[in-house]
């Protein structure tokens, strides 16, 4: 299966691929640089509008009304559906289910893999993990008496290939990671690491959370088992996500929740679940949110997802260089291939303090652990300062943010 086809429109390294006015949050904050894209995302005008058009036109209870306005909910969810599935190159939309997001993915995956596996397994995760991808884990290995291996990285925070090659062995029965490090804008080679896990029999569970919104992903040409990502960081709404899991192993596998929806037959004795992908989305499914990220990925699908990826790569680039050049300041990892994602500390400084002097700066960044303990403190660090873009960023932000960066830095040195 080959890659989306994207628009063929020229690159302009560093300008906006987004205009700010279609993002209606910027007329309320003109002079606000956001820098917390790997937090979350804006919406466009167009997301917005279509949720307000649903909720005010098309609105019901989808799959369960025979009358027209439920007919039109069902319908827009399941186009919604359609086109989610075409983004990410899946051809089965019975593969595609429907969640909160990249977290309830990844407990679906792990609730639902406990049947798979046997006292004594091993699962393997990497050190670049955010928390939702490592305690799901940990918990299904409390539960069943399994080893969680963890890969390293290499001081560059690169993933360390040759020891994943020797983690992986016959015991190995799950293998989860994160296509994009949320913390250090690490891009995983994601092909290699699932050839090598499929090759020792292992499911393979891709957190590409921060990897849809910013890189063309074709599950086909990955060959993962599981994929899981949310819509808020891809400028749809929050409370939606998805998970892409192949036919073949979903219907062997049992239901995360029960309840209402995902059963096609129920008896004071027990009950037949439903077909895919209605056997993983118990309860009242978020319709609106749904038809909201579809919104969300025509958006992006116009920009073209190999020039959001050049534009991001781009921006990080140059926050690097720009960052590392200021005295004092540790730019944490400099892998070769990277998002726009950009982590650093200054020695003295806390992250937190540093944070807000940039906000009074009408910068947004984001401060802290970032859900990746484990991987900071491999680092030599408990906290650090993120900043991190999107379409509607450009070079001019990023200067100023490394001009706040190094006004900061003069301002609490002098507090001393």
């Amino acid at each position: 299966m080959g890659k989306r086809t994207e628009q063929a429109k020229p690159l302009d390294a560093g300008a906006r691929l987004a205009p700010r006015r279609d993002f209606p949050i910027f007329e309320n904050w003109p002079d606000l640089i956001y820098l917390d894209n790997a937090a979350t995302t804006h919406k466009p005008a167009a997301v917005l509008s279509r949720l307000d058009e649903f909720y005010r036109l098309t609105y019901a209870n989808v799959h369960r009304g025979v009358y027209r306005l439920a007919e039109e909910a069902t319908a827009a969810y399941e186009e919604a559906r359609r086109q989610v599935a075409a983004f990410i190159g899946c051809e089965d939309t019975g593969e595609l289910i429907f969640t909160r997001g990249t977290t309830e993915g990844i407990n679906l995956a792990a609730g639902s893999l406990d049947s798979l596996v046997q006292d004594g397994d091993e699962i393997l995760v990497t050190a670049l993990e955010h928390h939702s991808n490592l305690i799901p884990w940990q918990q299904l290995c409390r539960r069943r008496s399994l080893r969680l291996r963890v890969c390293p990285v290499t001081p560059a925070g690169e993933l360390d290939l040759a020891a994943l090659e020797r983690m992986l062995t016959p015991r190995t029965r799950v293998a989860a990671f994160a296509m994009v490090s949320n913390a250090l804008g690490t891009v995983v080679p994601a092909v290699k690491v699932i050839a090598a896990a499929r090759q020792a029999g292992a499911v393979t569970v891709v957190d590409a959370a921060q990897a849809v919104p910013c890189l063309p992903v074709a599950v086909g040409d990955l060959g993962c088992d599981f994929l899981v990502f949310s819509g808020h960081k891809m400028l749809g709404p929050m409370g939606i996500g998805v998970l892409y899991g192949r036919r073949e192993i979903l219907e062997k596998l049992p239901p995360y929740m029960t309840g209402g929806e995902m059963i096609s037959r129920v008896g004071w004795d027990g009950a037949q679940w439903a077909e895919l992908p209605q056997k993983f989305e118990a309860g009242t499914p978020n319709a609106a949110g749904a038809v909201g990220l579809a919104a969300a990925v025509r958006y992006l699908e116009e920009i073209g997802m190999d020039r959001i990826r050049a534009h991001e790569t781009e921006l990080g680039r140059r926050a690097r260089e720009l960052l590392g050049r200021i005295p004092g300041v540790r730019v944490l990892g400099c892998p070769a291939a990277c998002c726009g994602i950009v982590s650093f500390v200054v020695p003295g400084i806390h992250p937190h303090d540093l944070a807000q002097f940039l906000a009074r700066e009408n910068i947004a960044v984001r401060a802290g652990r970032l859900c990746a303990q484990p991987l900071l403190r491999t680092l030599g660090v408990e906290a650090v300062t993120r900043v991190s873009f999107y379409v509607y960023n450009d070079l001019a932000e990023v200067e100023k943010m490394a001009e706040a960066v190094e006004k900061g830095i003069r301002f609490f040195k002098a507090k001393k």
